[in-house]
């Protein structure tokens, strides 16, 4: 839960990011409650078996494993003293706590009941995660706590978790829910960001806690979120929770009795008189179940791993991804033959090498240091570009991969082969053009066809009309001109065979019918000059054969 209603708070320093946006990042998970959220989207009774919370957190792992985003799981240890009460409300009457119920006061944490279901689920994914190459870490009590401390460190990015007390232990940027799929995004808050929209410091929320409620401590019976804020903001960052923290309860009852008066405390600069103090303690008596200090030091002082510890410093240690293992606990959680379980996660896999490949090339570029392709002291994952996609209307390439066992070729985003191996592109596009020059075959033109065609029918009204005047009488120049606008030859039709050439009829009407010429005819029934004249017109047309046709 976290603090009471504050969510509703920090409503307004909600951010939705795209998913993109957790690109070469590390982040942490506070791995109960991303069980929780998994566990309310199915609540049947086969959620369980069927393992299906363990699916979909595979599925969540691989898409952050594409977007080459490093991904510590944190895991809930003891539980705090001061939560138990709480806790046993929570569980009822769960057995971690009645077991031990005689030496709550003087425990200051209890162990969890590792044979519960729950716990059995926290240990399945840590073997998956160990499986993708995730590290986990056992928290000594809080996750949410623990991942604060690796934030507030610059050990991470950022946090992953629902409980709304994270801010409240340190942490800086808190992802609360993430979404996958076409369009994803996750929900984030940025402490910069509550600090200058609601002036709330860590402070603040740790005084919030105290009066509206927490895992921790039971707040102020009839005091809404509004005047605890309008208290808070009255009194300030600085000084508001030693004020509670030093008068208890009944200064905060007392704030809330004169609440319509609050410029009082503009008058006494931010403090309460002496008599008023007086007369808000007898009002309200301080309940010792409360003690607000405590509350204070568990939030300011969480028992969580050092950041120099051994246990947080392995987790920095590269964590390879177990292929084999992998396959045969997919084939044991969701029975997945090995062949389904390489083609969900190997292409996510390769996805994240070209991330990190770019990552460093832009890294090199940025320090002056701009190595060709071939120079880089990583070799490129990718191979070669297969071909261009175009996938809900962006832009995809088909790549072929190099050195990746199990997978041959996968897409991934243009976008990102352009950042880590434009080279790769630019070979693959010459290419193209190079292949689709080769195929391309020549058109005839049809303007230097018709060109021709017009000149050779001149050429061949020649050749027939002198062999026509050397076999016949001459005629007259109006028979002679009236024969010439006749004769057309007709060559859209195929060419005429090496023994056979024929003058069509004229189409136009009025034409006249024109002589045909049988070269089939033998030499000698012919006179010497149609044989000749023949021959000549046979090597012609031949000639000219393959140019038109």
């Amino acid at each position: 839960m976290g603090v009471k209603n504050l969510w509703d708070i920090l409503e307004s320093c909600k951010k939705t990011l795209p998913l993109h946006h957790l690109q070469n990042k590390r982040v942490c998970v506070d791995l109960s409650c991303w069980i929780v959220q998994l566990q309310n989207t199915c609540k049947n009774s086969s959620f369980s078996k069927e393992k299906i919370y363990l699916r979909n957190l595979f599925h969540r792992l691989r898409a952050l494993i594409a977007l080459n985003c490093s991904v510590v799981l944190v895991a809930d240890g003891s539980i705090p003293a001061i939560k138990l009460s709480t806790y046993r409300k929570r569980l009822g009457s769960g057995s971690e706590v009645i077991r031990d119920e005689n030496n709550i006061q003087r425990a200051s944490s209890l162990p969890r009941n590792m044979g519960s279901d729950f716990s059995c689920m926290i240990k399945e994914v840590k073997v998956l995660g160990m499986a993708l190459g995730i590290p986990c870490l056992d928290g000594l009590e809080e996750a949410e706590a623990q991942c604060a401390l690796l934030n507030l460190e610059t050990l991470c990015d950022g946090c992953f978790t629902s409980d709304s007390d994270v801010f409240l232990f340190g942490a800086r940027t808190v992802y609360r829910d993430i979404y996958l799929g076409e369009g994803g995004y996750v929900v984030c808050y940025e402490m910069a960001d509550i600090e200058r929209k609601l002036g709330f410091g860590r402070n603040s929320l740790i005084s919030l806690a105290l009066l509206l409620g927490s895992d921790y401590s039971q707040g102020v019976r009839g005091l809404g979120r509004e005047t605890a804020c309008r208290i808070i903001k009255t009194i300030g960052d600085d000084v508001v929770l030693h004020r509670l923290v030093s008068e208890g309860v009944g200064f905060a009852k007392k704030v809330k009795m004169m609440k319509e008066q609050a410029d009082i405390f503009k008058c006494n600069g931010g403090k309460l008189s002496g008599s008023d103090h007086k007369e808000g303690i007898n009002d309200v008596s301080v309940s010792p179940s409360e003690p607000f200090l405590q509350v204070a030091n568990a939030y300011l002082k969480p028992k969580c791993h050092l950041p120099d510890s051994e246990a947080v410093l392995s987790l920095f240690i590269p964590h390879t991804f177990q292929r084999t293992q992998l396959q045969e606990l997919c084939a044991e959680f969701f029975g997945w033959s090995p062949q389904k379980t390489d083609d969900y996660i190997l292409p996510k896999i390769a996805e994240r090498n070209l991330r990190c490949f770019a990552k460093l090339r832009c890294a090199s570029s940025e320090l002056g240091a701009q190595f060709p392709l071939d120079k880089m002291p990583v070799a490129c994952p990718v191979s070669a570009i297969v071909k261009s996609r175009k996938l809900q209307g962006k832009e995809y390439f088909e790549v072929s991969w190099d050195r990746m066992d199990g997978l041959q070729t996968s897409i991934v985003p243009a976008d990102l082969v352009r950042s880590a191996c434009s080279e790769k592109i630019s070979e693959f596009m010459a290419k193209k053009a190079e292949n689709n020059k080769d195929k391309r075959k020549p058109r005839p033109r049809k303007a230097a066809n018709k060109a021709a065609v017009h000149e050779i029918n001149l050429r061949l009204q020649g050749l027939l009309l002198s062999i026509e005047s050397q076999g016949q009488e001459p005629q007259s120049d109006v028979d002679h001109q009236s024969r010439l606008d006749t004769q057309v030859i007709d060559l859209s039709t195929p060419s005429p065979s090496s023994r056979c050439c024929k003058i069509l009829k004229c189409q136009e009407p009025n034409a006249k019918q024109v002589d045909v010429i049988d070269l089939s005819e033998s030499e000698s029934e012919v006179s010497p000059v149609h044989t000749r004249k023949a021959r000549e017109l046979r090597l012609f047309l031949a000639s000219i054969k393959d140019d038109i046709f």
